[in-house]
């Protein structure tokens, strides 16, 4: 059985087109099975994206979890710099295929420059990971935002987004809900 957390997929490489309208822009994406959402938008991404503006043309964005690269190409055509990360090699080949003529670097986590830092983080975090594997996930990156940054994470209520908040601000991390929509919450963490 092949999850989109795995380094590589072994279901067959079933790829397809799908558009997707972020900030007033059309955008195709090509998407492929073995990769989160291979579908569509999900519903969480579209979330975030339509509650939250862009970062600064300019900004330096880790888009965390970037699967085919709706997050990162998005901010990337609004002028940002992204690093999409992710663990599958599909996914990074996905993205870097859609974000062709943008500021997009993909890479698997390791590979990040240990020094890099960054404007903002933006994520639909892999809750299905595991409770540990998130919370080290995310005290794996969140020490790499700015003084000033802002994380962006979009989590299900059901998923335990409440718990998460007041967890990362246990952590350190002070955290807010800045926005709610259909059983989702938008988690502001600053830096």
């Amino acid at each position: 059985m092949s999850h989109y957390f795995d380094r590589t997929p072994v279901t067959d490489d079933e790829r397809r087109t799908i558009s997707v309208e972020v900030w007033g822009r059309r955008r195709d994406f090509v998407t492929s099975t073995g990769v989160f959402s291979g579908d569509s938008l999900d519903k969480a991404t579209a979330i975030l994206l339509a509650e939250s503006d862009p970062p600064p043309a300019g900004s330096s964005v880790l888009d965390l979890g970037c699967g085919w690269g709706p997050i990162g190409c998005s901010l990337a055509a609004e002028g940002s710099t992204v690093w999409a990360v992710d663990v599958n090699e599909r996914a990074l080949a996905l993205t870097a295929e859609n974000a062709r003529g943008l500021d997009v670097h993909t890479a698997l986590p390791e590979d990040v420059p240990a020094d890099l830092t960054f404007d903002a983080i933006w994520s639909n975090p892999p809750i299905r990971i595991g409770k540990d594997a998130l919370h080290e996930l995310l005290l794996t990156w969140l020490p790499r935002l700015r003084p000033g940054g802002e994380a962006r994470l979009v989590v299900g209520k059901n998923l335990g987004a409440d718990s998460l908040q007041r967890w990362l601000t246990e952590q350190g991390h002070p955290t807010e809900r800045v926005a709610s929509s259909k059983g989702f919450r938008i988690l502001s963490v600053r830096g």
